[in-house]
């Protein structure tokens, strides 16, 4: 055997090494063995689906009346996805189904009421000039900033200043960090820094307005209205209150994603168990295993030592295919299940084609070197061509799911186009290189049995 494939060969064991680790563990971490320090960490645990695993689902909308583009919808999505993530809420899917909706589901979702109240802010921090003439907390007041985001006062009585329009000195845009820290009372506060174009805006302001208010204000209400002390020249400050841990951190999240772009409101949501037991996911399993035992069993018997190498193949391509779900990562529902396994029949016939060809080229009184060569470079245009046309399938089911919010056809043309991926990948490589390593030095003819022949 020349080089070439004990070179591809390594780099194959190199992945299975790789896929191996992964799989076998629920976070994977790489260290600098010189300082110690954390390079690179990743939760590779497998996410499951609504149906396997229970949790919320939501339906989003921008409210009648609202003028709203499928870009609105999109960026909404961004923010709305970062903010939940950032509660430590994972595995989130959000689809956009226009004209106005969004789908979400939060997969093992604990604590709903918390996600929804996330999901309702819009998040518009302002810095409002208050003058000499402070307000209580908690007061909702108009300004000059931000239209159509304004949030709707409780009562009359909350707003004694409600006619007058105050001004916004800046924005939460103007904002480039935002982090919870330790107050000196014992509490929480939230600090933040100025993006340098702001924080000179920023100097100037308090530089003019010492001993003067101003406000800090979310969705158009009074969080706190400190006094100006001396002018604030480093860009940085902090927002003080009555917070605990869990309010600090979601005010954070809240500025720190921005505004929407369109007002959303959640005109349905529903707390949904998973729709297969326990037992039934067992049963899927066992099922999954049988079908691929089978599988394994018929490769072997029927095209012996090809067979043998075609099953090592398969393996490396379950080992592959796992591996990429959980570092992507994909949440896998029952659809996206089927996906898999029905990709694993692709990865097959891959093989079927090309020991058949192999088969031919032998009957024919080819060197067993020649015959995978030639068997290859035969049964690849059959391959390339059957599985180019699953990949077009999977594009337009995609769409179809991404379109219309079907997410279970979503996941299903998902896990079977990496699948389908992974499969042209050990049928080209995988296959081809563990023939020549283990056929290059046997000689049909003195045992053809053991090629069906």
């Amino acid at each position: 055997m020349n080089r070439r494939p004990y070179t591809t060969l390594i780099i194959i064991i190199i992945l299975i090494v790789l896929a191996l680790w992964i799989n076998l563990s629920n976070t994977i971490s790489i260290i600098n063995p010189f300082n110690s320090q954390l390079i690179f960490s990743r939760n590779v645990e497998t996410q499951l689906g609504l149906d396997l695993r229970g949790g919320l689902q939501a339906l989003l909308e921008v409210p009648e009346g609202t003028n709203v583009t499928t870009a609105d919808l999109e960026t909404t999505k961004a923010i709305l996805e970062s903010r939940v993530n950032a509660l430590g809420v994972s595995e989130v899917t959000m689809q956009v189904a226009p004209p106005r909706r969004i789908i979400a589901e939060f997969p093992g979702i604990s604590n709903p009421e918390e996600v929804v109240a996330s999901v309702k802010q819009t998040g518009l921090l302002e810095f409002v000039d208050f003058g000499s003439n402070p307000l209580p907390d908690n007061t909702v007041i108009k300004t000059d900033q931000g239209g159509g985001l304004t949030a709707t006062p409780a009562s009359d009585t909350t707003t004694p200043a409600k006619d007058r329009i105050y001004h916004t000195v800046m924005t939460g845009t103007s904002l480039q960090t935002i982090n919870v820290q330790n107050s000196t009372s014992g509490g929480y506060e939230i600090a933040f820094a100025l993006k340098s174009d702001s924080s000179k805006l920023f100097s100037d302001y308090t530089l003019a307005n010492v001993n003067k208010y101003l406000a800090i204000v979310l969705d158009k209400k009074v969080i706190s209205a400190p006094r100006i002390n001396s002018q604030i020249s480093d860009g940085s400050g902090v927002i003080t209150g009555s917070y605990t841990q869990q309010t600090a951190n979601e005010f954070a999240v809240q500025l720190r994603y921005g505004s929407l772009p369109v007002p959303i409101q959640v005109a349905e949501s529903r707390t949904v168990g998973a729709t297969l037991g326990a037992e039934s996911v067992r049963k899927s399993l066992l099922a999954g295993a049988i079908g691929l035992s089978v599988v394994i069993l018929f490769m072997l018997l029927y095209y012996r030592l090809p067979g043998f190498i075609a099953d090592l193949a398969l393996v490396t391509y379950a080992l592959l295919s796992l591996a990429l779900f959980r570092i992507i990562p994909v949440v896998l529902t029952l659809p996206g299940i089927a996906g898999f396994i029905l990709s694993i029949g692709m990865a097959v016939d891959a093989n079927i084609l090309i020991f058949e060809r192999l088969k031919e080229e032998l009957r024919s009184g080819k060197t067993l070197r020649q015959a995978i060569d030639l068997g290859w470079q035969r049964a690849w245009p059959s391959i390339r061509d059957s599985n180019s046309s699953t990949l077009i399938t999977c594009a337009i089911l995609y769409i179809f799911g991404n379109t219309f919010g079907a997410s279970m056809v979503k996941g299903f043309s998902v896990t079977l186009a990496l699948g389908v991926i992974v499969s042209l990948f050990t049928a080209i490589i995988v296959t081809r290189t563990y023939l020549h390593t283990v056929m290059d030095n046997i000689k049909t003819v003195d045992h053809p049995r053991w090629f069906g022949l």
